[in-house]
Formats: C-alpha cells, structure tokens, sequence
C-alpha cells in the first residue's frame, strides 16, 4: 500500500472474536466484484465492436478492394483473422486470469519494461482518445435533428461530447450492475437496427435488387498494398473482440464464459458485418456507396421513409453503447497498472461504498475531455493505431513465448500455436503497410512518445525515488478522502 492511504474503516458495533461486528453482517471484501455473466460478456464484446463505423463509412473497404465481391470477402477474412485473435486471448485470459488484457499477459511474459510501455501508451493516449472520438461520433448524430439544413456548429458536438463523457464515467462510477444493465441495453438497440436493415436487403434482394451484386468482382483490385489497407481498414471496425480480458477478475466462471463470450459474440458480429453490406448494395451502386457520407443514413431515406429518422436515432444509441463499453474496459486497466506500481497508487483504489474503481475511470474521463479539444482528433487516433497493432503482436508472440517459460500454467483452453503465429505476422504486416504506403513523421513523433515513457519508468518505478513518495502521500490521503476510496483487499 502507498505510504499515506487511509485503510478501509471497520464497521460500527461491537466486534466479536472473528472481527465481524454484532450488529452489522460482515461487509464485502473490498475488491471488484464478480458481477459479469456470459450475457453482459457477449453484450460488452459485440457493443464496443459495433459502433458507429458499419452505420457510417463501410467505403473505405470498398474503395481499396475495388469492387463488391472481394469487399465482402475482407469483410469475412477480418472476421475470421479477429476470432484468431480472440481465441489466442482465450487461452491468455484463461491461463492468466488477471484483468488488463495485454497488460498482464506482456508483463508474464517480457516482464515489467514491455508491460509498462503498453499501460503508458494504452492509459495516456488509446483508451481515453477513443473514448473520445466514439463520443464525438454520437454527439454529431444527436445533434443532427436539430440542425436539419445545415451541419451542427462544433462548438455544440464538443459540449454535447463532452456531457455524454461525464454521463458515462458517473454510471460506471456509480454501479457496475448499472454500467452493466447500461451496456444491455444499447447492445440490443444496435441489434435491432441492423436486423431492420438486413430483413430490408433480404426484401429488397427477393424484389429483385441484385444488380449491384452480379459481377461481383468486375474491376476489383489486385494490388497488394491496396488489399493489405483494405483489410487495415476492416480490422479497424472489429477493433474491441479483446474487450472482456480486461475485466476478467470480474467475471463469473471465467474459464467458462471468457471462451464462450468470445466464439458467440465475434461470430455475431461478422454475420452482422456482412449483411449488413450486403443489404447496402442492394440499394446503392459501389459508386454511390463511395460518395455517401453516411451509408446507413442514406439506406434509411432510400429504403424505410418516412421512418428514416430511427436510423441515426439508433446510430446515437450505437455509438453511446460503445461509448460506455470503452469506458468500463478502459477504467480496468488503469486500476491494474496502477495496482501493478506502473502508474499512481490512487487509480488502483476502489469505492468503499460502491466496489468500483472510481479514481481510475474518472481520470480516463478527464483525459478524455481533453482529447475532445483538439481539431483533428482522428488524426491522432490513425497515428497511434498502428502501436495498437504493435501491441496485438506482442501479446500473440507472448502466448507463443509462454508455451516455453511457463509451461507449469494450467491452460484450460489451448489453441494451437500456429493461430498466435498467424496473428503475429499479420499484425507485423498492419503496423508496418500504413508506414511504407504513406511515411510520415507523425509516426516518428508517437514512437518517440512511446519509449519517452522511460523517462518516467526509471526514477518512478524501477528505482522507487523516494521524493515521489513524499509528493504523492498528502495528495493520496486527500484524494482518498475526497473520493472515499481505500486500496484493494488482497485475495487468495
């Protein structure tokens, strides 16, 4: 425990002889309850997978494979290459139920330095970055009915932004049950709304609608680069199938529901991925789909007039769900590191009253305030996003890595060594395709941010300066009253 934290008050009442007291049943161990079944897995995985890109810019796929026949194939291959991946972190988060996904699983197997760079790049910068543009993304569509001739004033998508921030990061404060109940329910909104769009194509496909479908590969690409930036593209849209390892301490039966979570939820998704291409092409020609600015907004005005408005009502909702996914998953890991030594004790605290971990999600909020300020969000997002895939590697490569160093661990499921292979090389291959294709210096520029966390790795963690210690205890103690937050019980 850090020097100067309050520990957890004992109850009122007279205590007998176990430390319990008459008066009052025995309180909760204070550490993260296992609150999460197999139906809010699912729901976490499919609902931060699907959020605002199939509705709004399935094009970029198209438009690097050329035509529609190989731009459904990517959209299945990405499928299957994101259940690879998630079955590898099924045999990771089975063997190692730890949460912070990648976190835990890099420390095991390169030790604290790798786990370190991942949780400073992952806490800094990926998680309440993507936070924000998802918010920003469902700002633009609940904004839009209120501006119907003209593009809302940006000053009004950043409030709103950052008022769907502070809504999300108190649910998740709150309550897990309610962030989880939350998570529910927008997961079966965003279902809905791609049925009604599939069950439209299925109509539309059995009326005839089939000429954009016929030819299917007539004046598709053959370029290699091209293809590999079709499938970065694609890849980016099933981004978050590794959502539920981050929070695998609180999950009931992990051994069980992590697997089963992850071979019905991402199966789901890419069946909806899919179909919903489909359906789009049975209504605008590969061209028109280029030229859209939202596809699903402009399916909606083609096909279900004069009911279009529930299109982007349910891309809100989509992107809201997503929204609060991110959030939970994010507020976990920097719990871990935090508990771990890697970042400031107070974020490994958790809620006296309320068993969550308040000061980690509401430094993720924070942070994510501050990236809904800048100009050009997106650009940031595209620059880091080849560490994300640098990080996808590593954790296959380490799955790979422990079947040598750390073959006493009990490995209730196994997948076999050449999946993690596979995934490694391909994540190889999507870090290095947008470098060689378009060399910038911004990707210098986030490299050098990357290993810049060594400066503070050295004095702060690997040498414990005691300086830090004297800074850090007044502001823990006063935190942690301000909060009503105490260190996390240690389990057996």
């Amino acid at each position: 425990m850090e020097a100067g934290s309050i520990n957890k008050a004992s109850p009122n009442g007279s205590a007998d002889k176990t430390g319990h007291s008459e008066e009052e049943p025995p309180e909760k161990a204070t550490v993260l309850q296992k609150d999460i079944g197999l139906l809010s897995g699912i729901s976490l995985i499919v609902g931060t997978m699907i959020g605002s890109g199939i509705f709004i810019s399935p094009k970029s796929v198209l438009l690097y494979s050329g035509a529609v026949g190989p731009c459904l194939l990517i959209w299945t291959a990405c499928g299957v290459l994101s259940t690879l991946g998630a079955l590898c972190y099924a045999e990771l988060g089975t063997m190692i139920t730890k949460s912070g996904a990648e976190y835990s699983y890099l420390i095991e197997a390169f030790g604290s330095l790798v786990g370190y760079l991942y949780s400073w790049t992952t806490v800094m910068v990926l998680k309440p970055s993507s936070f924000a543009i998802i918010t920003l993304s469902f700002a633009e569509y609940a904004s839009a009915p209120f501006y119907p001739d003209c593009t809302p004033p940006l000053v009004v998508i950043k409030c709103l932004s950052a008022a769907a921030i502070v809504l999300i990061t108190g649910v998740n404060c709150l309550s897990v049950k309610l962030a989880r109940y939350v998570q529910n329910f927008f997961t079966a909104a965003k279902l809905i709304i791609i049925a009604v769009i599939v069950v439209a194509g299925i109509v539309l496909m059995a009326q005839g609608n089939t000429e954009n479908l016929s030819n299917a590969f007539e004046g598709s690409t053959t370029s290699f680069g091209a293809i590999g930036l079709a499938f970065y593209n694609g890849l980016w849209a099933y981004d978050g199938w590794n959502q539920l390892n981050f929070i695998t301490e609180e999950l009931k039966n992990p051994y069980r529901n992590l697997p089963l979570a992850i071979i019905i939820g991402i199966p789901l998704v890419t069946v909806c991925y899919v179909l919903v291409n489909i359906a789009y092409f049975t209504v605008m020609t590969p061209s028109e789909l280029l030229s859209s600015p939202a596809v699903a907004v402009t399916f909606g005005d083609r096909v279900l007039y004069p009911v279009a408005w529930l299109v982007p009502l349910f891309v809100a909702f989509s992107t809201f769900g997503s929204a609060n996914g991110s959030c939970f998953t994010a507020g976990r890991l920097s719990y871990v590191a935090g508990r771990e030594g890697h970042m400031v004790k107070i974020l490994s605290y958790i809620s006296l009253k309320r068993y969550t971990p308040m000061p980690a999600l509401l430094f993720n909020g924070i942070l994510a305030i501050f990236y809904i300020m800048p100009s050009d969000i997106n650009t940031l997002i595209n620059y880091f996003s080849f560490a994300q895939w640098a990080f996808y590697g590593l954790t296959a490569l380490s799955l790979i890595v422990m079947r040598f160093t750390r073959k006493e661990f009990d490995r209730p499921v196994k997948v076999p060594v050449f999946i993690a292979g596979i995934v490694a090389l391909v994540s190889i291959y999507l870090v290095l395709a947008p470098i060689i294709d378009k060399p910038e210096w911004e990707y210098l520029y986030c490299t050098i941010f990357i290993f810049g966390g060594l400066i503070l790795y050295f004095p702060l963690v690997y040498w414990k300066a005691k300086w830090t210690r004297k800074i850090m205890r007044p502001i823990t103690m006063h935190l942690q009253l301000l909060m009503e937050v105490v260190p996390p019980e240690k389990t057996k």
